[in-house]
């Protein structure tokens, strides 16, 4: 489902807007399917390790043209979480397109399999909802089991007091697949000098 064209598209997003250019792109890919979806930046580091500079999406269907220019803008430039990307750090730059699927709404806190289930999370935090996720890679990449992801989340989501069974088991738990392609940007470059 998520394919290369997806993340070269974000790539090319991603340039126009580092250049102060107008991006006139076509997408080359089906433009008439809608998805929840997440764009994702990551930077090598001189350990030859990926860092994630931006991670940011939604869970509204959205159609995949405008979604996809939308998230690879607002992950690379609007993730609290770090500086805005710089056209010096584009060269070490991968970027990876999420399309979620198969929400299912889970019966219970440890209701989702690692490695195959993304997890989102609603609680009440200071009196209202608040939501937190992990695409369905986190987990796992970070070696951590349900109740640590669950704890995480929680942690995430700006959970302060201690996390108890009684905390995990009051959040609503919905579970989710994701279809997700890599491109880094040498094969960006390399796809589009192809054309």
């Amino acid at each position: 489902m998520a394919t290369k064209q997806h993340c070269a598209y974000c790539f090319s997003v991603l340039l126009a807007q580092l250049q102060h250019t107008t991006f006139d792109v076509a997408p080359t890919f089906d433009t008439s399917t809608e998805y929840p979806l997440f764009v994702t930046w990551n930077k090598q580091g001189s350990d030859g390790q990926e860092q994630l500079r931006g991670c940011i999406g939604n869970f509204s269907p959205m159609n995949l043209a405008t979604g996809l220019r939308e998230y690879a803008i607002t992950s690379a430039f609007h993730d609290t979480r770090f500086s805005p990307i710089r056209a010096r750090e584009v060269p070490q730059l991968s970027c990876s397109v999420s399309l979620l699927t198969d929400f299912e709404d889970a019966n219970g806190y440890l209701d989702w399999k690692v490695g195959t289930h993304g997890v989102w999370i609603e609680f009440r935090l200071r009196g209202r909802r608040t939501t937190a996720t992990f695409l369905p890679e986190i987990a796992e990449e970070q070696g951590w089991s349900k109740k640590e992801t669950i704890d995480h989340l929680l942690r995430k989501g700006g959970f302060e007091l201690p996390i108890t069974d009684d905390v995990r088991s009051s959040i609503k738990l919905t579970r989710y697949q994701s279809k997700k392609q890599h491109l880094s940007y040498a094969e960006y470059v390399e796809m589009t000098s192809a054309k």
